[in-house]
């Protein structure tokens, strides 16, 4: 094995890691009936959001070293349209969204009853496209860096 294809290896890795909580949590956070369940909820997003960070970081460095390595890529249209959109994406995945389930843990925390509040619904609806637009990039990011086509 190479350098570059353990590093490839390496990416692969990263990109299932790291994309794979844009399509998780929305499923687990969409789906809770009450307070409890939020709470529970909330509490496991924030255990799969560590590994998707750092499956994210390593996605991002592993992605440009190999850009280093093979310079030429830097002048593929695929390549530099994956790092933008990677790049423009950020303030969502790591700002907005993290921002958004902090309030709603708050309205949670205020709330004794089992039903879930009326404030907890309508952050889940504000969160909403920003998770398809996580999930619509993920996807266009997988097909750019699978098929290659420009």
């Amino acid at each position: 094995m190479t350098f570059y294809s353990g590093l490839l290896t390496i990416h692969l890795i990263a990109a299932v890691v790291g994309l794979g909580a844009t399509f998780g949590l929305p499923v687990l956070l969409g789906n809770v009936k009450n307070t409890s369940q939020a709470r529970f909820a909330h509490k496991v997003s924030q255990g799969i959001e560590k590994y998707a960070k750092i499956g994210s970081i390593t996605l991002l460095l592993t992605g440009i070293i190999m850009g280093i390595i093979q310079p030429y890529l830097f002048k593929e249209i695929w390549y530099i349209a994956s790092l933008i959109i990677f790049v423009a994406v950020q303030p969502i995945a790591a700002g907005l969204l993290p921002k958004n389930a902090k309030l709603q843990m708050e309205v949670l925390e205020h709330h004794n009853d089992n039903e879930l509040p009326e404030d907890y619904l309508n952050l889940a609806k504000k969160a909403a496209p920003l998770h398809n637009i996580l999930s619509a990039s993920a996807i266009v990011l997988i097909i750019l860096m699978t098929l290659k086509p420009f």
